[in-house]
């Protein structure tokens, strides 16, 4: 991408690499996603085709910003504050994670700015805990923070506790066993969606087929072309506010996943930017 492009001055986007992985429990190396996706990106084509335009134009700019992990409270606050600042700057931001987490800032972020906010969740966990590991800011808690300050519809899960249950929302979850080979859902899942919407796609929703390289990988997941239908559903009947793409551990050997995040950040964008956000 040309530098003239890549100014914060000037650009309408802004991505925000938050390379932390303080709290995951099985697979580590979240905290290499933010890079890993920044890197993969020099390999894909400026020019969508689905959307036909070349959305960087608008200016892309990546935020350079180091932050304190010393807590996982103080990670999600200092989130917070940053994406505030972008969000009192008019610009649109979106997150390169780094584990589940750090949507938690976020989206709280979000939630002062739009009040009637819906948070659209794509991932293989409910993260529905009230805490986890002593800390109510770890990523198998993201989505029930999120639903004390916004409605929340979940998309492709496969994976829940016992616990859990208590704070599943029937109407408002599509589990991958419900969903797989079909497509009436897709429209029933939007219509769950307020106007505006902060979208977090957890890089396990996918099928682990497509995406090997994440925390916690699990079956039956969704597919590529499915996931883009549903998402171009998505932004022709909602405002998508702000994203967040997590949960990528990259492989040495392997470069697939880091492409696929790449490739989605930038369809993202390209969506934001051609129903003019």
């Amino acid at each position: 991408m040309p530098s003239e492009y890549a100014r914060m001055e000037s650009a309408k986007y802004v991505l925000l690499p938050v390379p932390y992985d303080g709290t995951s429990t099985f697979v580590k190396g979240a905290e290499k996603g933010p890079q890993a996706i920044i890197d993969a990106s020099d390999s894909i084509e400026l020019y969508d085709i689905q959307t036909g335009i070349e959305a960087y134009k608008s200016g892309i700019y990546t935020d350079t910003h180091k932050y304190s992990f010393n807590t996982p409270e103080i990670m999600v606050e200092e989130v917070r504050k940053r994406v505030s600042f972008f969000l009192e700057q008019h610009k649109i931001p979106g997150l390169l994670g780094g584990e589940h987490s750090i949507s938690i800032g976020a989206i709280q972020s979000f939630a002062q700015k739009y009040p009637n906010l819906s948070v659209l969740q794509i991932d293989a966990h409910a993260d529905l805990r009230d805490t986890y590991n002593g800390s109510p800011y770890n990523h198998a808690c993201v989505m029930r923070r999120a639903q004390e300050v916004a409605n929340v519809v979940q998309v492709g899960i496969r994976n829940v506790c016992i616990e859990e249950n208590t704070h599943i929302i029937p109407e408002n979850i599509f589990y991958a066993h419900h969903i797989c080979g079909k497509t009436d859902w897709m429209q029933q899942a939007i219509d769950r969606l307020t106007e505006n919407v902060y979208l977090t796609i957890d890089l396990d929703g996918f099928d682990p087929s497509i995406v090997p390289a994440t925390g916690t990988p699990l079956p039956g997941g969704l597919l590529w072309y499915e996931t883009l239908e549903f998402l171009e559903l998505l932004f022709t009947s909602r405002k998508v506010v702000g994203f967040d793409v997590v949960e990528l551990c990259p492989q040495n050997n392997n470069k697939t996943s880091d492409v696929l995040a790449a490739v989605l950040v930038y369809k993202i964008i390209s969506w934001q930017e051609k129903f003019k956000i």
